[in-house]
């Protein structure tokens, strides 16, 4: 299945230049969802794997689906302020400003192995922001797995570079 078909493509969203890539179509379009957390969970089969994380909010939708797939927990990477027990943060620089995620103090064991799932990875900030959270909290990120990559921007080049593998389902080039 081509998975392209099935996510739309906004122009000048959020701002004009940019092209929004937008996967609740795909999760939208039941075979594709099928179709893309198959594909997302085939590269670990067989990788011991204790956890998924899912940063909010597409990766909490692809990131419960694909733990659900490997029969492991599933974890959520929330921005600040939103989880409702003691949690541990990481702040992460933004094109204008930074940004703060959480994770709850309690959601990961020293020695978990966990997977960071999300829907796109572009520069890689909130990708590598969450890798240091859970690296922080005793997790072994044992791979970052994404439904689109915008290599150009160079966000899975950075995470790699963290000694963190990364499979995405397409990529878009240019974005």
């Amino acid at each position: 299945m081509d998975l392209k078909s099935v996510i739309r493509t906004i122009p000048d969203y959020p701002k004009p230049g940019i092209m929004f890539r937008d996967v609740t179509t795909l999760i939208g379009d039941a075979r594709a969802f099928r179709v893309a957390v198959d594909q997302m969970v085939q590269p670990w089969a067989g990788a011991k794997i204790d956890m998924v994380a899912g940063t909010e909010a597409r990766g909490f939708i692809l990131g419960g689906a694909v733990a659900h797939q490997l029969s492991v927990g599933f974890t959520p990477v929330r921005k600040k302020g939103k989880l409702p027990y003691r949690t541990i943060a990481e702040d992460y620089e933004l094109e204008y400003g930074t940004d703060t995620i959480e994770i709850h103090v309690d959601a990961i064991k020293e020695g978990d192995r966990v997977l960071l799932v999300d829907d796109l990875i572009a520069t890689g900030g909130t990708a590598e922001a969450s890798i240091k959270l859970l690296q922080r909290a005793g997790a072994t990120v044992v791979g970052a797995a994404f439904v689109i990559d915008l290599p150009d921007l160079g966000g899975a080049k950075r995470i790699e570079a963290m000694g963190v593998p990364v499979s995405s389902l397409v990529e878009y080039e240019g974005d």
